[in-house]
């Protein structure tokens, strides 16, 4: 502990790096500043009884990563959402187009045009979910029915969401890096005090089960930090060979180095995605609600079916896990093509002992990479599942054969009955945030360490000692 304190003072002693850290924390500052100051013509009391409504549609997940600037319709509502998915369609977009794989393959110069379709993508995204915003809450009574009202909220939303994309650029560029990841992590952050809060209270009112559902709750919290920490810095190394060479007069001796894999490669993105596609119904629902005097209609029917689809519900937790592990092995797929590695190793004289270059290869790298993805997929839905269960419960009585008597042992028997029902506390500890929150800590305080490192001060953890971020 004493080296940690003593590396944090060396990050004060670093002229440029106490820079990078305060005006890092400057634009931090001005993001929650902006989460204060509401879009014009909102009505504050009608908006918090729609939130009361919708908030486990998919209006909930944007309302994650706004740093719950969207459950106040603030000038930064729509936060770095329109941006994450920009990105994630340009990175899938040179897969699916010859051109854009082209310009990706510029070096710097096709990063940098990439870069740039990303924000106009960014521009064209905001406007349209800026719109579909503004007429949910005029529908709803939150802004006036008229056509000055829909467009101020457009204007208003699509601009702070501009100025949002504008202050990680400079974060990443000026700053400590990891810009975008960083506002996010600040906007989750910013809830833990009063999530703190709600734990005491709730322990000095309670008796002394409540004190141990606290205990628990929190042994399993460090349990998933550790966890997560593990394999987000677990990597699986492939020893690469490169042969002796000859270019023009000069040659160079061969070389041995690795491949790091990742255990996840997918990080947050397919629990995004999963959370999203299960959010949906519940999001149509709000948008176009059945008749209430006639639910025996067809689309009366699915939503009284939707009305127990929820966390918690046996099936809707085997379909959002399965949804987890599909999106896993989808992303990566698009994202790390063994083929192109293999191609690139044989290109510059690289090989793996006792595998022949090229197909061989790739089917090698096939292999191993689809075993880190098994494991990867299952990691990110323990971390998803266990949280949700906690605080949600599991709903064992939905179960067939067995449900009923299930849920009457475990209601009965003392220290097990949270199970049916959650622990009861409302703030937000999901995976998707506990996924952001240690990974984008990671990534920071390895670059951190990095510059003190680098300009030979010790690290966190001590000479010969290196945190490592997701990234390395």
């Amino acid at each position: 502990m004493e080296k940690f304190f003593a590396a944090v003072q060396n990050m004060f002693k670093i002229p440029e790096l106490r820079k990078r850290i305060l005006f890092t924390l400057g634009l931090l500052a001005v993001y929650r500043l902006g989460a204060h100051v509401t879009a014009p013509g909102i009505n504050k009391e009608r908006l918090e009884q729609v939130w009361g409504e919708v908030s486990g549609t998919l209006l909930g997940v944007l309302d994650l990563f706004s740093g719950g600037n969207f459950r106040t319709i603030s000038v930064f509502a729509l936060g770095v959402t329109p941006y994450i998915t920009a990105s994630i369609i340009m990175q899938l977009m040179p897969v699916l187009s010859p051109a854009v794989k082209k310009i990706q393959e510029e070096g710097e110069v096709g990063r940098q045009k990439l870069n740039q379709w990303t924000r106009y993508l960014t521009v064209v995204l905001c406007a349209v979910q800026t719109f579909f915003v503004a007429t949910w809450l005029n529908r709803n009574g939150v802004i006036g029915d008229t056509w000055w009202a829909t467009a101020m909220v457009v204007i208003t939303l699509t601009t702070g969401t501009i100025f949002v994309m504008w202050l990680g650029e400079q974060i990443t560029e000026r700053g400590v890096g990891n810009g975008i990841s960083l506002l996010i992590f600040a906007g989750i952050v910013i809830g833990l005090p009063s999530a703190i809060v709600q734990v005491s209270e709730r322990v000095r009112a309670g008796d002394a089960s409540q004190t141990l559902g606290v205990i628990f709750l929190v042994v399993i919290l460090v349990a998933l930090i550790a966890l997560v920490v593990y394999v987000e810095s677990a990597r699986r190394k492939i020893a690469i060979s490169y042969a002796s060479r000859r270019v023009g007069n000069q040659t160079f001796q061969g070389q041995e180095t690795s491949l790091p894999l990742k255990i996840n490669m997918g990080g947050v993105i397919p629990v995004i995605f999963a959370s999203s596609v299960l959010a949906m119904p519940q999001t149509l629902f709000s948008a176009f609600p059945p008749d209430p005097s006639n639910l025996d209609t067809t689309w009366g029917k699915v939503h009284t079916f939707f009305q127990q689809f929820h966390g918690g519900d046996p099936y809707y937790e085997l379909v959002f896990i399965s949804l987890i592990v599909l999106f896993t092995f989808f992303y990566i797929t698009i994202v790390f093509n063994t083929d192109e590695v293999a191609d690139n190793l044989r290109k510059h004289g690289g090989f793996i002992a006792g595998i022949r270059p090229g197909a061989p290869t790739a089917e090698y790298l096939n292999g191993i990479l689809t075993r880190l993805t098994t494991v990867g997929a299952l990691y990110l839905a323990f971390v998803a599942f266990v949280p949700q269960v906690l605080l949600s419960g599991f709903r064992v009585a939905r179960l067939p054969f067995i449900g009923d008597r299930l849920d009457a042992f475990l209601t009965a028997t003392p220290g097990l009955s949270w199970i049916p029902t959650g622990l009861g506390y409302q703030f937000f500890f999901g995976g998707t945030s506990l996924l952001i929150l240690v990974g984008v800590a990671m990534d920071t305080v390895a670059q951190i360490e990095a510059q003190l490192v680098m300009r030979n001060y010790e690290g966190f953890l001590g000479a010969g000692s290196r945190l490592r971020g997701r990234r390395s």
